[in-house]
């Protein structure tokens, strides 16, 4: 592979692109289940959601390089920036190309999928608030990143919009039920930020990084990750529970709860934070497991009915 493109694929974070794939397959899954699942309409949510992630990974790298976050004594992979393989007008060329790529993405979704003007105006509004949270994490003067509001950004963005926004793309309409899909799915992303928080926890707060790590401490934070991860799946099963005439085709989705299980018990034996590096792909895996259970369990019971 070219050595620039390397690069670039490495800037992105393709193992992160999970986190935003999740929200647009369970909010497309919950609309198959209303008889209105539109694969085109899906086809150009993954895109365009796959572009916001690249996009804020591409703004936290040069946030935090700018600022000095990112640092020798950073825990985790070297960043573009960091590394000083891409030069601070590289990235900012990028992000621009980036915004310019995700903004005709959402557009096309938006004039493909809705047909109301009103509509259409509000996901192009939350389309900018999305673009400006991916870019105001780590850039700026007062990021909202280091005052420890990212955790309710991504729940915002990743769980409650992504689900239900998503499922309005298909079907036109607002849904009140999928509150604990969307939660659920919130909660998972959230886990995967608190991770990465915890790995970088001694770096981020030498550096007046105030995460939600940071502000909790390391054992209390251990303490929110497993919340996190339990509440999520209590949120999926009670949802199946209301929702599914058999509980039998919801067996298969309780195979998340291993996974769950499995990293909750090793974060929380976790000593050290470079203890917790490792585990960033494992809860990216838990997230996009649990979904796609979850999606998998839905999509079967409107067949089987």
């Amino acid at each position: 592979m070219n050595q620039s493109l390397r690069i670039w694929l490495d800037a992105a974070r393709p193992k992160t692109l999970p986190l935003a794939l999740v929200s647009i397959v369970t909010g497309s899954a919950l609309a198959f289940s209303h008889g209105a699942m539109s694969w085109s309409v899906a086809q150009l949510a993954l895109l365009t959601a796959t572009l916001l992630q690249i996009l804020s990974n591409l703004a936290n790298d040069y946030g935090d390089a700018v600022k000095g976050t990112d640092n020798e004594q950073r825990l985790g992979p070297m960043r573009a920036m960091q590394s000083g393989a891409v030069t601070q007008q590289e990235m900012k060329t990028a992000i621009i190309l980036n915004v310019i790529l995700t903004v005709v993405a959402g557009l096309a979704l938006v004039f493909h999928a809705l047909d109301s003007l009103q509509s259409i105006l509000a996901f192009v509004g939350l389309g900018v608030l999305a673009i400006i949270a991916a870019i105001a994490y780590t850039v700026g003067n007062k990021p909202y990143g280091y005052v420890g509001l990212g955790d309710l950004s991504v729940f915002i963005f990743f769980g409650l919009l992504g689900v239900s926004g998503t499922y309005f793309l298909h079907t036109g309409q607002v849904d009140i039920g999928l509150f604990l899909p969307a939660v659920g799915c919130g909660l998972l992303a959230v886990a995967v930020l608190n991770v990465n928080n915890m790995r970088d926890i001694e770096n981020d707060s030498a550096c007046g990084k105030r995460t939600m790590a940071v502000r909790l401490g390391q054992q209390r934070a251990k303490g929110y990750h497993f919340a996190l991860l339990f509440s999520a799946v209590f949120c999926f099963t009670l949802y199946l529970s209301l929702n599914t005439s058999s509980l039998w085709v919801s067996l298969p989705f309780l195979l998340s709860l291993f996974a769950v299980i499995k990293h909750g018990k090793a974060v929380w034996r976790t000593t050290t934070p470079a203890q917790i590096a490792p585990m960033m792909p494992i809860v990216v895996k838990c997230s996009l497991v649990t979904n796609l259970l979850f999606s998998g369990v839905v999509i079967a019971q409107t067949l089987m009915t």
